[in-house]
């Protein structure tokens, strides 16, 4: 599986992100938009970056593209299903959706507060909510994103 994080603003949450993709077993993620990456823009390591990911940028592959619409088809060409995590009307409930075996699943998430834009969820072939029960609408990315991760790859 891999993960896209596209315009996640918080450098803790993608660090957080990628500890979670890590104990996960993503086998790359790839960082779009104004989502941080480890390194910062003199192409040094970020600190606050490495205190929440515990290292896993050294055992996560990730690539930063400039251009996600060019990833994505690249990634359907090979045959790729993009996921996205994201309440919407066309959403299915998370646990019970069962992917195509044989099949690499990318999910894709977006904003802490906006999610994920309408034209990047049109890309999507399937857009999966977790269930809500209390008087929250929302969790954290990181903390939604981990446990998608694991329903999914369990």
């Amino acid at each position: 599986m891999q993960l896209v994080l596209h315009n996640i603003r918080s450098v803790h949450n993608v660090g957080s992100l990628f500890r979670t993709a890590d104990a996960a077993g993503v086998s790359r993620i790839i960082l779009s938009g104004y989502t941080p990456t480890p390194l910062d823009r003199f192409n040094q390591p970020r600190k606050d970056f490495a205190k929440v990911s515990l290292g896993a940028e050294h055992t996560v592959p990730w690539v930063y593209t400039k251009n996600l619409s060019t990833t994505i088809a690249k990634l359907k060409a090979t045959g790729a299903l993009l996921v996205a995590l994201e309440q919407d009307p066309r959403s299915t409930p998370l646990f019970g959706w069962q992917p195509p075996t044989e099949t690499e699943l990318v999910l894709v998430v977006g904003n802490e507060v906006r999610g994920i834009s309408k034209p990047l969820l049109a890309k999507c072939d399937h857009i999966l909510e977790i269930p809500m029960r209390g008087k929250k609408e929302s969790l954290n990315v990181a903390v939604a994103t981990g446990v998608a991760l694991f329903a999914l790859t369990t």
